[in-house]
């Protein structure tokens, strides 16, 4: 029987949380239909509503795809890989994901399964840790938030693919600056002030950019056409209506994905999740075949076993494990709510992570196979042009295409691809969110289904209204905010750390393994009740104490300055918005983790707008008394802002 031909039944609390399973009422959903609960008014009818089901199994598999296969798998984990000493890296990534990454994965799916609610009441379970829901929303909020302006600026990309030559392979056009220019060697060896031997050196190692102050079309189109990148955070300028008709546009799609429910998701993710592979496959096809590209790949896979003594090589892991599974958002127990009660989601756990992992391994190869042939077409090492983040997305790949034939072909196949690889995991994080608000909505409301409806328009609304700071001149300082604070891999860390701690130490690891063996007819490994007992917990600890004391400050900072992609790296001026003692504001995260169990992760979600605010007071008390510090050990960055969810 298909799952969605058996409606079950749900009543508010029907799991009684902290009582003792004998004397608990039936989950809502087992055996069909819950137990009516007792009123001592015998005139009071208890209300309950169905709860919608997956129509298939194989549509809540397709919608964790879409939703943890994201952008980061593609253009994050490749440049750990290499950065980290390339095939050594896989040890601590694997060793992560078998004792943090699926034990926590697991946990979330059975919790909403077993609960039959969303991100908040699912937490009905240990009703004095229900913070935890309310943290997992509001991340999933910010998420969902500055999230699709990635989308965004793919869909502006894609539009502009249809151009041959595609706008961003030539100079001369209306948002160019003087300095532009395609031929960065001309440039090198026409500099009349540098002496032959200084022109050969400056060329060999990459700088003869900085020495001209030449720019590549490829910066200049992303920075002044689709950014209007202004000179900080004080400076909001203008919206860019091309780009805000493509935020608008990005919204409508992703609200009529998840407006029915996961009746209308479950079908839209079978094209979202299942066409990246497709496009990854003739990427790389095409790849491999282009010179250099053996080159990207065995600087991919090259080990350094130096590495593995290296505690950031492990927390890097981590943190990205946490990142691409998206653990702790509270979506992954939306979707696990829609599952029949007896289904095996153990089982489709590991399924699951062997699809996202190996995922991340595969777009890889694609990667660093363009890379290798961007390298050997300019005649510069591969490190010149490695990049991850929107760095890599639309500066280094963008590039890349204009040295292929047909260039606005595949320009406008990896954009169609980056575009709905990020669009699943969109819709479904909004679906997360859209489920967690309605389980908390009285019943007694209108018709589920018009609810739902109005409730997901009223949600789309807000985060384009919040959106609108990001398409001005100064929304890509907005952006890295939303960025580096409300979805920080310290926040999932700490999040996953309480979430295992709660199961396993307040409502009891030996418990949920029984309730775990009620919805799947048998016990799950012992491991797993270790995992959320000590393992799990001490990997996040470990790593979100290693990340709190890395908190210096709090960066205002457009990170402008990149490695070139075409000879060398060379300098963009850093713009930072940046005052005396602004590392006070690492004392709001670092308390906020240490106080209250339940709301700890609630304010450190919370905390970036406290950060911005006493950022953007203190800029204007120092305004005309000190000029923002230049801080030359800053150093190069490689991408555009820094990585955003996966």
């Amino acid at each position: 029987m298909e799952g969605g031909d058996l409606s079950e039944v749900e009543c508010g609390g029907s799991a009684n949380s902290l009582v003792p399973l004998s004397e608990m009422n039936p989950v809502c959903g087992e055996g069909g239909r819950a137990a009516t609960p007792l009123n001592r008014d015998r005139h009071a009818v208890p209300v309950c509503r169905e709860r919608e089901t997956w129509t298939r199994q194989m549509d809540f598999i397709m919608s964790c795809v879409g939703f943890a296969v994201g952008l980061g798998n593609v253009w994050r984990f490749p440049y750990l890989c290499y950065k980290n000493g390339g095939g050594v890296f896989l040890i601590p990534y694997l060793l992560i994901v078998f004792f943090g990454g699926i034990p926590v994965f697991f946990l979330e799916i059975a919790l909403g399964q077993f609960m039959k609610q969303g991100g908040v009441s699912a937490w009905n379970i240990a009703p004095l840790f229900k913070g935890l829901g309310w943290a997992s929303m509001v991340i999933v909020f910010f998420c969902n938030t500055y999230y699709i302006m990635i989308l965004v600026w793919g869909l502006y990309f894609l539009v502009n693919s249809f151009t041959n030559p595609l706008p961003w392979a030539t100079c001369g056009h209306p948002w160019n600056t003087p300095n532009c220019t395609v031929d960065f060697n001309l440039n090198c060896h026409s500099n009349s002030a540098a002496s032959s031997a200084t022109q050969n050196q400056l060329a060999s190692n990459g700088s003869c950019v900085e020495t001209v102050g030449m720019r590549s079309p490829v910066i200049e189109f992303w920075e002044q056409k689709v950014l209007h990148l202004s000179g900080g955070l004080d400076e909001i300028g203008k919206i860019n209506w091309e780009v805000a008709l493509c935020l608008v546009a990005t919204w409508v799609i992703v609200y009529f994905c998840v407006w029915k429910g996961v009746k209308s998701t479950g079908k839209v993710v079978y094209f979202t999740a299942l066409f990246p592979y497709v496009v990854l496959v003739i990427l790389l096809a095409h790849a491999v075949t282009l010179p250099g590209a053996l080159d990207g790949i065995v600087y991919y896979l090259k080990p350094d076993w130096s590495k593995l003594g290296e505690a950031q090589v492990w927390i890097d892991a981590g943190t990205q494990i946490f990142f691409s599974y998206a653990i702790g958002l509270g979506a992954l127990t939306a979707l696990g709510s829609y599952n029949r009660f007896h289904y095996n989601c153990y089982q489709d756990a590991f399924v699951l992570a062997v699809i996202n992992s190996g995922t991340s391994f595969f777009a890889g190869f694609v990667v660093f196979s363009v890379l290798g042939f961007m390298a050997a077409e300019q005649g510069v090492d591969i490190s010149k042009v490695a990049e991850s983040g929107p760095g890599l997305a639309f500066i280094a790949y963008p590039k890349a295409v204009t040295l292929m034939p047909l260039a606005p072909f595949w320009a406008a196949l990896f954009f169609f691809m980056l575009l709905v690889l990020g669009l699943d995991s969109q819709f479904v994080g909004v679906e997360g969110l859209i489920t967690g608000i309605l389980d908390m909505l009285p019943h007694e409301l209108a018709l589920e289904c018009l609810q739902r409806e109005v409730v997901a328009a009223i949600c789309c609304v807000i985060c384009v209204l919040i959106d609108i700071s990001m398409i001005t001149e100064g929304g890509m300082y907005v952006f890295q905010l939303f960025d580096y604070y409300s979805a920080s891999g310290i926040t999932l860390l700490w999040q996953a750390f309480w979430e295992c701690v709660v199961i396993a130490w307040v409502y009891g690891a030996d418990r949920f393994m029984e309730d775990v063996a009620r919805m799947i007819g048998y016990q799950p490994l012992t491991y797993m009740k270790w995992c959320w007992s000590y393992i799990t917990p001490l990997v996040c600890v470990v790593s979100a104490i290693k990340g709190s004391l890395s908190y210096s400050n709090c960066p205002m900072v457009a990170n402008v300055s990149y490695v070139s992609v075409l000879l060398g790296s060379f300098s963009v001026p850093r713009v930072e918005l940046q005052a005396p003692n602004l590392q006070q504001c690492v004392h709001v995260p670092i308390m906020g983790r240490i106080v209250w169990l339940g709301i700890g992760p609630f304010l450190h979600a919370l905390y970036p707008t406290h950060c911005y605010f006493q950022a953007a007071v203190l800029k204007r008390i120092t305004a005309g008394a000190m000029e923002p510090p230049h801080n030359p050990s800053m150093g190069q960055t490689s991408s555009g802002v820094s990585h955003p969810r996966e």
